[in-house]
């Protein structure tokens, strides 16, 4: 499975971004799918998740209420709608995606995500 991020760039403090993720393969409807940001100087961090049907999403407390995670099984594709950015955003935005096969389940933890995408980097200015 390849995952290639899109989407990214500099966005003043309020705006919004959309990132994408396009997954190669003919089996993405049986992937849970993750996004994660990793700062400067800090540990990866979950941002959101969804099940591979759609039906179950997860989403940090700091990101609540701002970003979705809405995904196009058809495009295999998966997005993160992210409204009123803030400075502490920043970071650079990876993709995951979790092969086991596991229905109504979309982790929040990295590990249990099997492949990543290359990190697109969003940056918010004050």
């Amino acid at each position: 499975v390849q995952l290639v991020e899109s989407g990214g760039g500099l966005v003043q403090a309020g705006g919004s971004l959309r990132l994408s993720c396009a997954a190669s393969g003919r089996t993405f409807s049986t992937y849970a799918m993750g996004w994660f940001r990793q700062a400067l100087g800090k540990e990866r961090e979950f941002v959101a998740s969804i099940s591979r049907s759609g039906g179950i999403t997860y989403y940090a407390d700091s990101v609540k209420g701002r970003f979705t995670i809405p995904r196009d099984n058809a495009k295999n594709t998966v997005y993160l709608q992210m409204n009123s950015l803030k400075p502490e955003d920043t970071a650079v935005y990876y993709c995951a995606a979790d092969d086991s096969g596991r229905a109504y389940y979309a982790s929040r933890t990295a590990y249990e995500y099997n492949y990543w995408g290359q990190g697109t980097q969003v940056t918010v200015s004050s």
